[in-house]
């Protein structure tokens, strides 16, 4: 005798999952607050839905601002990049005429200098002048006869010394060499030895060729100061000079050197001779 088949009803697949399993009685005051709160919902739901219907009817006109703020923003950038390069520009300018002007007052302060210098060599050159009356009673003693030769003679001078010659020589170191120039600031090697000596009243001739054959000749191992130096032949002579002691001399040297005071070992002369 067969058993009876007993119908297998299948399980629903999702049977295991707890919110399909018959849900546990709720109270009534979870009932209703559940309730208050979805009908809040769907009123706020509502009006929404009716605002939006409201205003569906009606363009959009409102401009958003941000493209405008982004675009002023970019231009007061470069609007501020342009005053920083323009005041970087300003700055080093100011500080280019800075340093120009600390150069051109730093010159101008050598250039006063050298002049005071030379304005305080000439007065004394002319404070020398005026003493010269009483320098050249001690001078007297050590000077020698002139030549007696009418080409040759110079007329001693009545007031006047070699102090004053020195002094004015050496009122005029550092001045440029200038052939054929007569001064007051350029001078060829014989207009100077002129010049020096018309200080105390000696007429000397223009020319070193000359120069080198008035007053007396003197031995080189004799010098005095106050003597004039030559270079080359007696009679034709190339340059001159004036012996100033301690183995130097002054001259217009070259238009590299100007006027300078150099030392007699270092260029020896070929002679000397004397009018004071």
């Amino acid at each position: 005798m067969e058993e009876p088949l007993i119908p297998v009803v299948p399980m629903s697949h999702t049977a295991h999952i707890r919110s399909h399993r018959k849900p546990r009685p709720q109270s009534a005051s979870k009932i209703a607050l559940k309730a208050g709160v979805a009908g809040g919902i769907l009123s706020t739901v509502a009006v929404a839905g009716a605002s939006g219907s409201a205003f569906a009817a009606e363009p959009v006109t409102q401009t958003i601002e941000l493209p405008t703020l982004t675009a002023d923003l970019a231009a007061q950038v470069a609007q501020s990049a342009d005053v920083t390069q323009q005041a970087a520009a300003n700055y080093e300018l100011q500080a280019e005429r800075d340093a120009a002007a600390a150069q051109a007052a730093k010159e101008a302060k050598a250039d006063l200098a050298e002049a005071k210098k030379k304005a305080e060599a000439r007065k004394e050159a002319a404070e020398a002048a005026r003493k010269a009356a009483a320098e050249r009673a001690a001078r007297d003693a050590d000077r020698v006869s002139l030549s007696a030769s009418t080409d040759n003679y110079v007329t001693p001078p009545a007031s006047g010394s070699v102090a004053t010659v020195i002094a004015f020589l050496k009122a005029q170191v550092g001045d440029a060499y200038v052939m054929g120039a007569t001064g007051p600031s350029a001078w060829d090697c014989s207009s100077l030895v002129q010049a020096a000596f018309r200080q105390v009243g000696v007429d000397l001739p223009r020319v070193s060729q000359d120069q080198s054959t008035v007053g007396t000749e003197v031995s080189l191992s004799n010098l005095q100061v106050g003597d004039i130096l030559y270079w080359g032949g007696k009679g034709s002579a190339y340059h001159t000079g004036v012996y100033i002691g301690n183995g130097q001399y002054l001259d217009a040297a070259n238009p590299s050197k100007g006027v300078v005071i150099q030392d007699l070992s270092g260029y020896p002369a070929s002679g000397a001779v004397r009018v004071l």
